[in-house]
């Protein structure tokens, strides 16, 4: 897999000072994970400058350094310099030629937007397993490798963790990855040189604006992934204006697109739905062929998933067959609306959803209200160090609940007091509808303790993660385990034997 300082660059435009023959056995871009023999990539970062970690990366026996600009450093003549125009684009291209181009060898799905990735590309592996081929995904809730499961520290992981991972993918005899894009990869260039084979889009609601600063910003960002750049067969949800912008780009270029959406323009879209707790039966107009079929998800937010992860399968070539048996025994998703079972639960139906966007929070609880024959309860928080301008909106849209506690989400460096003002600020419309509890813990069992039987409780915001943020601390806490927990404490029993569905 070793490669020259000139293979490695060859067709970036790029100045090499000192010995282009030079052996590269690893890719870098933190000083204190560099090998001998490796080449270090200087990122200029939004808080650090990786050019002032260059002696670092020599000392632990790097060869080649990778700049935006010349690095004088003492006792290093024998250290080549790459000057490059961007560091981050020039570690992209450099990483899938490390790896061999590993996309090329795989079917690579990747789905971008604001909410919905998740459970688009679990129902897509799930999709392409039943026919038969063998399944990767990367993603918030982590990585498949076939049947193997890792954790991830990223949505998307950095290019040369990306391409590694796809070469593992590759050699591991796996043939359709699906793998969530988010806005900060595709603005960062970490899926820069990579190889799609489907490109999707299920919808832009407000999100990342601490990153982005405008929803134009965000698009543009998430619309890299339609691209030029980016060749490959789309699936488009038009029910947004961001959507129907994406399709005449897309259209224009000459791009094969498939359309999904509630509109019925849409070339996949609903015919009649009937939702029911436990599952949900869709009448699917494909393409001028109609379906009718139970999936075991609810809520009219899956609905989009199903349409747009049936759009991807479509564009891999997977017969219409073959993904409605798949569909009818879709996957759980962990996070996703995941029903909360114990022994003992009073009739009381409590759901964990990772919904932490203002839209996200509106679709989980309009789902909930609909299968909810009595009250409705949301606890929910937001995250601290993240955009601060959706904290109110979320506070408006859990008043569609008939009580909302807001409690404490991943605080992070900030005060969850002040993070739990900023919400407040958009509740005044409902002051007799809402309670602040700011122990997470404490925000679930009271829920439980208010909800009676044909009650629903959302518990909002951290969905499969098994862990929340204080300061630099991370504690261990897993909603649906404390709930679980919580409803044995309510209602009887013991707390062992519980089953988190």
């Amino acid at each position: 897999m070793a490669k020259t300082c000139a293979q490695l660059f060859e067709g970036l435009d790029c100045t090499i000072l000192g010995n282009p023959e030079e052996e590269v056995s690893g890719i870098a871009y933190r000083s204190d994970a560099v090998k001998p023999g490796d080449v270090f990539f200087c990122i200029v970062g939004m808080k650090v400058d990786g050019h002032s970690f260059a002696q670092d990366a020599i000392d632990r026996g790097a060869k080649i350094l990778v700049v935006q600009r010349k690095v004088y450093l003492a006792d290093a003549t024998d250290v080549t310099e790459v000057v490059v125009s961007d560091t981050r684009k020039a570690m992209a291209h450099a990483a899938a030629v490390f790896y061999d181009h590993p996309s090329q060898d795989i079917s690579l799905v990747g789905v971008t937007g604001t909410n919905g990735k998740t459970t688009t590309t679990f129902l897509v592996e799930h999709i392409a397993r039943v026919a038969g081929r063998r399944t990767g995904v990367i993603g918030t809730v982590g990585v498949n490798v076939g049947d193997v499961h890792e954790k991830s520290a990223h949505t998307t992981p950095e290019s040369p963790d990306l391409q590694g991972l796809f070469a593992r993918m590759r050699d591991a005899q796996v043939d359709v990855v699906a793998m969530e894009v988010s806005s900060h990869a595709l603005d960062l260039l970490r899926t820069w040189g990579t190889r799609f084979s489907v490109t999707a889009f299920t919808n832009l609601t407000q999100d990342h604006l601490d990153y982005h600063h405008t929803f134009e910003a965000y698009f543009e960002a998430k619309a890299l992934l339609f691209s030029a750049d980016y060749p490959a067969k789309r699936v488009i949800c038009v029910d947004d204006k961001w959507g129907r912008e994406l399709l005449r780009r897309c259209s224009a270029a000459g791009d094969n697109v498939v359309t999904t959406g509630f509109d019925p323009s849409a070339q996949i879209h609903p015919g009649e739905v009937v939702y029911a707790p436990t599952h949900t039966t869709v009448e699917l107009h494909v393409r001028g062929d109609r379906y009718r079929f139970d999936y075991p998800l609810v809520g009219r937010f899956n609905v989009s998933n199903i349409m747009n992860a049936f759009g991807i399968a479509l564009q891999l070539g997977i017969p219409a067959q073959i993904i409605i048996q798949a569909l009818e025994d879709a996957p759980q998703v962990p996070g996703r609306l995941e029903r909360v079972r114990t022994a003992h639960d009073g009739g009381v139906s409590v759901f964990v959803d990772y919904a932490h966007t203002p839209d996200a929070l509106k679709k989980a609880l309009g789902s909930i209200i609909a299968l909810t024959p009595g009250r409705t309860f949301c606890v929910f928080g937001c995250g601290g160090d993240r955009d601060s301008g959706k904290r109110s909106i979320m506070g408006r849209e859990a008043l569609s609940a008939d009580f909302a506690i807001v409690t404490s989400d991943n605080p992070r460096s900030e005060d969850p007091l002040a993070i739990i003002a900023d919400i407040e600020s958009g509740m005044s419309a409902g002051k007799d509808r809402y309670e602040v509890v700011p122990d997470r813990r404490d925000a679930i069992a009271r829920a439980l303790e208010l909800a009676q039987a044909g009650d629903s409780v959302l518990i909002a915001g951290k969905g499969h993660e098994d862990y929340q943020i204080v300061g630099d601390e991370v504690r261990h806490f897993d909603d649906r385990a404390v709930a679980a927990e919580e409803l044995e404490r309510r209602f009887g029993g013991s707390a062992a034997g519980k089953e988190v569905e």
